[in-house]
């Protein structure tokens, strides 16, 4: 007797709705029928509503805090795996709890280790993401991971706006990687901003390395929480004779008074993927969305055909 593959199905954690419907569609799939249940003290409880018994499955969920978007992930994949589906690929646009990527001082965890064998433990056979905030997190998983790069979208933004004089910039040292290869990429010039914190979230000093007197600048950076870095080193190029400045950032977390900074700081705008829902729109933040590029591989995976074209860089 043989055997049918099943048709791929596609599911969405709550708060990544928005985001999962586009994927789905782009896909050529409706999204799955989860419900959740809700409890008075804010317990929650997915339930798939449809069989996925031998079936590929994908969840659609970013993990930014507040810890109920992890815990979501977590019991759907659980779900998943009880219902005895046959692949379980969690799909996280943004991978949470990554910048404790390390032990930087004594008895502290190492988050990111902890999500990754939580989300294996849970039930995910393999992992799809888009720019994490340190590659090597890649190696906290046993299972595949599949970590593809937003510059498949901003490249051909930025290509389009045909800016002279193009300087591509770090606003830090640890980033100076991602803008040297979008600089190679661009073969523009590259300028890094050196910078030292008082505390997390908090600048005391920046310095910048390298000349954006007649440039048009591009801040390019892997996430923008408080945006105090990407204001900053905006701000900063304008003083040193810079034409214009904008920033691409992947994950848009903008929280306490971030929108505030971004309007009220020389920044031209910020461009960003919407792999987080935004709090609110912003007439300097402009949102490309990323569904096409996860539905492209998401394709790719279910007919085991090569990714490598989705890695520019």
């Amino acid at each position: 007797m043989s055997y049918t593959v099943p048709e791929p199905k596609i599911f969405a954690c709550e708060q990544s709705t928005v985001l999962a419907e586009k994927i789905a569609e782009s896909f050529g799939a409706d999204l799955g029928r989860v419900t959740f249940s809700k409890y008075s003290d804010g317990e929650f409880q997915p339930s798939f509503e449809e069989s996925i018994r031998g079936s590929r499955i994908f969840i659609i969920g970013s993990t930014h805090p507040g810890t109920e978007n992890l815990m979501e992930m977590l019991l759907m994949l659980d779900a998943a795996k009880r219902a005895s589906a046959r692949h379980i690929t969690a799909v996280l646009p943004y991978f949470g709890w990554a910048r404790q990527d390390r032990k930087d001082k004594p008895r502290v965890p190492i988050g990111a280790k902890l999500v990754a064998k939580l989300l294996e433990t849970a039930g995910a056979t393999r992992i799809i993401t888009m720019d994490l905030h340190a590659d090597q997190i890649q190696g906290f998983f046993e299972k595949p991971v599949d970590h593809l790069f937003a510059s498949t979208i901003f490249l051909p933004y930025l290509e389009s706006l045909k800016l002279d004089n193009l300087t591509i910039a770090s606003p830090d040292m640890g980033g100076s990687k991602r803008a040297y290869a979008y600089s190679k990429f661009l073969e523009s010039d590259v300028v890094i901003c050196y910078k030292q914190r008082k505390k997390a979230n908090v600048i005391d000093h920046m310095e910048l390395i390298g000349d954006v007197e007649g440039k048009n600048v591009v801040l390019v950076d892997d996430m923008v929480d408080t945006a105090g870095t990407l204001t900053t080193a905006a701000d900063l190029m304008i003083e040193r004779g810079a034409i214009s400045v904008r920033a691409i950032t992947t994950h848009a977390l903008l929280s306490g008074n971030a929108y505030e900074r971004i309007e009220d700081s020389k920044l031209e705008e910020l461009i960003v993927t919407d792999s987080i829902p935004l709090r609110k729109e912003s007439p300097k933040v402009k949102v490309l969305t990323c569904a096409n590029l996860f539905a492209d591989v998401m394709q790719r995976v279910h007919q085991n055909t090569s990714i490598s074209s989705k890695f520019l860089m």
